[in-house]
Parts: C-alpha cells; structure tokens; sequence
C-alpha cells in the first residue's frame, strides 16, 4: 500500500532545461506516471506531449524525428503538430481528425523548461510562474546545479520549508530558525525566518525566506554570510517517486574566484542536507492528523495551502 494518499499535484512543473535539446531534437520523459515526449521544432519551440501515437501505440520519443514544424511517429509516418493535431498521414489522401496527441503548455522561463500539467487537459494555465529578477543579472553568477531522484511525493519535499525544527536534529544547526511569517495568497506562499550562525567572528544571523509559486517551483533566498538564491522545482515521475533540482545563483563578489569558492562551498552544504533528508523521505509515511509541539512550524498551513492542488480523490494509503 502506498504511504501517501496524494494524487499528482496540478501546476508548472519543469521537465527539462533549455540546452537539454538542440532545435530539431527530440527526447522521451516520464513525468506525473505517464509517458511523455518532449520536441522542439526548428524555430526553437518546445513541446510536450503524450508520446504514444494514436494510430498504433508508438512511442514518439523512440525513433520519432522532427520535420517542418511536427513530430514525425517512426512507426507509420504520421505527423502531428506542436498542438496535437494529426497533419499528415503519408499513404493515405485523408488525416484522421480524431488522432490527437495530449499537448502541454509549456514555457521557458527562468532558465528553465516547465509545463502545465492538470488531470483535466482542457484546463488552461490558472496562474504564471513570475520572472526571477536576479536571474540573467550581470551581478549575479550563473546556475549551479544539482538533481536527485527521491522516493517521495512533492508535499512532503516542500513541508520541510514549514518545519524548522528539523534543521537541528537532521541537519546539525546550532539553533532552530525562527518563523516570523507565513501567509498564502491562492497559488503562492511565503515563509520568512532567521537563523543564527556560528562563524569564526562568532555567531550572526542571516535569513532564509522562501518564496513558493505552486507546488513544484520555489525561490528560497539565503542572505547574512552570503547572499545567495535557490530555484528548486520538483517534479513527480511516479505515484512515489519524483526529481528535485536545485539551481543556486549567487551575488558576485568583485574577486571572481572568491564568488566561486564560496559559492561552491555553499552549494556542498545545501546538497548535503538534501542527502541527509532522503532516509527520512524515502521511509516515512503520511500522517493526516500529526501530533505536533507548540512550537512546531507552520505545518498544518502549509498542508492546507497545498491541498488547492489536488484535483482527484485522495487514495488509502498506509498512514490512514
């Protein structure tokens, strides 16, 4: 039995970046349990959609090329459009009108490659992912990137952003973060907390505020001993499994191997807490009712909030 009740979350979710492929490119995904096909036409669009065709059951991803502007299936020839629409059937005069590819809005933005993704396919994007200011600054450096797979749902990776206490037991902080806010607005929240730091000067307090918008792209800006932003999306693959990524971007000091050396060792620090946590998200279950301290995070907001993000019925599960 699962150890979660969710369905997949609707929302952006992203599936690839830019560079993943050149114009003309084609690469086969599995995201949200289903089989994906991601293209790109040679004017540099994206698309994403259901990779197996419709006339027979093959799977675009594997074999399939790109032509003018469509999805050639390696199996029969049939092309689609980036809209799903059969254009062609090569060895017949007649195209089947009801042999349609699921296609997803996609964007680029942010340096990333997201996609709409919501059980019923005739809902539109409800809410658009904002640009992030300090990405592409000349002040800022470029990504630094890192990715894990983990056995775990996308909830239970972003209610650790709701629950400082762990910090200090999972992770070996001196102190536990104190919250000072917590507020929703429809498919964005925001925490904003300090954190004591023991450094060679002694201990100072820096701040880490983390900014959601849905629930699989997050900005969470670390400032005090260095300013330094993370864009971290996470994005189901299965019922229980999903891939987080993590893409640092920090303000440049004037040395630029100074930005480099303390980048990276921020960066190590903030993955190894990632590898710390994965025992504990790959083995725990859900619990609906939690017996929590008065002094716990603001966890039962953050699971109401994140709840807007189901739209099917909830499953049993093994913590029920």
């Amino acid at each position: 039995m699962s150890r979660f009740p969710f369905p997949h979350p609707y929302g952006w979710f992203q599936v690839a970046y830019p560079d993943d492929l050149e114009p003309g490119g084609v690469k086969a995904l599995q995201y949200w349990s289903a089989d994906l096909v991601l293209w790109r036409d040679e004017a540099g669009e994206y698309h994403l959609q259901d990779a197996f065709c419709p006339h027979l059951g093959a799977h675009l991803g594997k074999g399939g090329h790109v032509s003018d502007g469509a999805i050639t299936c390696p199996f029969h020839g049939w092309r689609f459009d980036g809209g799903g629409t059969c254009l062609e059937i090569p060895y017949s005069e007649k195209v089947n009108r009801k042999a349609r590819l699921r296609t997803y809005p996609v964007v680029v933005r942010n340096g990333f490659v997201l996609a709409w993704r919501h059980p019923d396919p005739e809902i539109a994007p409800m809410w658009e992912v904002e640009e992030i200011e300090e990405i592409g600054d000349a002040g800022w450096s470029d990504y630094y990137s890192s990715e894990y797979v983990i056995k775990t749902v996308p909830q239970e990776m972003m209610e650790n952003s709701a629950d400082p206490a762990h910090f200090l037991y999972v992770h070996g902080t001196e102190t536990v973060a104190e919250v000072e806010k917590y507020d929703t607005d429809g498919p964005c929240s925001v925490m904003l907390s300090k954190q004591s730091y023991v450094t060679p000067r002694g201990t100072t307090w820096g701040r880490i505020d983390v900014y959601n918008y849905g629930p699989g792209f997050s900005k969470v800006w670390f400032s005090g001993i260095v300013d330094a932003i993370n864009i971290a999306t996470t994005t189901p693959i299965d019922d229980e499994t999903c891939i987080v990524r993590f893409n640092f971007t920090v303000r440049k000091f004037e040395d630029e191997a100074l930005t480099s050396t303390v980048a990276s060792a921020f960066v190590k620090e903030i993955n190894k807490q990632v590898v710390e946590d994965t025992p504990i998200w790959e083995n725990k279950v859900f619990l609906p009712v939690p017996a929590l301290a008065d002094t716990d995070g603001p966890i039962l907001k953050f699971r109401k909030w994140y709840s807007q993000f189901y739209a099917e019925p909830m499953k049993e599960f093994s913590g029920s």
